[in-house]
Formats: C-alpha cells, sequence, structure tokens
C-alpha cells in the first residue's frame, strides 16, 4: 500500500509528511488547524514573542487535556466494572 504525501503548515512553517490514508490525512489536517487556532489564541491573548514558546504551550494544552481525559476514563471504567461485578453478583444470588 503506497503512502500518501502531504504537506501541513503549522506556525507558519511547512512539515512534510506521509499517511497511509484518507483518513489519516483527515485526522492530521483537523489536528494541525487545532494547533494554528490554538497558536493564534496565545499570541492575540499573550504577549509571547517566541514561537517556540508558543508552540510548548500548545504542546502542554493537548498533552494537559489528553492527561485528563485519560483519568476520567479510568475512573469511568473503573465505575463500569463495579456495577458488572455488583450485577454479577445479583445474577449469581438470584440462580442459586
Amino acid at each position: 500500500m503506497s503512502k500518501l504525501k502531504i504537506n501541513l503548515v503549522i506556525g507558519g512553517r511547512t512539515y512534510p509528511l506521509s499517511v497511509k490514508d484518507t483518513t489519516e490525512e483527515e485526522a492530521m489536517r483537523k489536528a494541525a488547524a487545532s494547533i494554528n487556532n490554538l497558536i493564534a489564541s496565545y499570541e492575540q491573548n499573550y504577549a509571547v514573542n517566541d514561537k517556540q514558546d508558543v508552540l510548548a504551550m500548545c504542546a502542554l494544552q493537548f498533552a494537559a487535556k489528553l492527561q485528563i481525559k485519560s483519568v476520567t476514563q479510568k475512573y469511568s471504567n473503573q465505575e463500569a466494572l463495579e456495577k458488572i461485578k455488583e450485577l454479577t453478583q445479583q445474577v449469581s444470588t438470584h440462580l442459586e
């Protein structure tokens, strides 16, 4: 399977990438757009002169969101497992 060659512009720089299909291309383009929107927001709201600082702030924000989502999902999964255990015990009790 041949890879698609695309160019993404992030923070005013062009990055050539290879993606496996149009689904991955769409995801990459959406991610780049999200980064560029966040860069614009930081540049507009904060007195940041260095693009590297803005990119670091963007990376931190995206990483923090992923971490929060991961922790939230972990607790949600634990709650679901506890409910399943409860229901399994109830069913077992009624079948005995």
